[in-house]
């Protein structure tokens, strides 16, 4: 059974930067697509980055790009999150997410594992 850990959240300034890391573990995620999606409070969960699995291919929500980056390393099983400049908007619980499509996945419903979440709180 394959399973997803976040860390790397936090509590941070409007400003500032944070990397989220998603580790992998009993089952290899190299082939498939992995994702980042968040859910602040009384929200529903928002896609935020995509990349596929050979870690050429990225996709961003409009209101991270330019500012966030999503990165892989198969080797590690490990994919990660750059954000930088950070926005009281951007607080939310992040989550990582592996689908079985090698490809660029935006849809939540076509997500297969999904991890714990990680908290990301960023202040004014």
């Amino acid at each position: 059974q394959l399973q997803l850990v976040e860390s790397g959240g936090g509590l941070v300034q409007a400003g500032d930067s944070l990397r989220l890391s998603c580790a992998a573990s009993g089952r290899t995620f190299s082939s498939y697509a992995m994702g980042w999606f968040r859910q602040a409070p009384g929200k529903e969960r928002e896609f935020v980055a995509t990349i596929n699995w050979t870690g050429r291919s990225t996709y961003y929500a409009n209101s991270v790009k330019g500012r966030f980056t999503t990165s892989r390393d198969n080797a590690k099983n490990t994919v990660y999150l750059q954000m930088n400049n950070l926005k009281p908007e951007d607080t939310a619980v992040y989550y990582c997410a592996l689908s079985y499509s090698s490809g660029i996945v935006t849809i939540p419903g076509r997500y297969n594992y999904w991890g714990q979440g990680t908290q990301v709180t960023v202040s004014s």
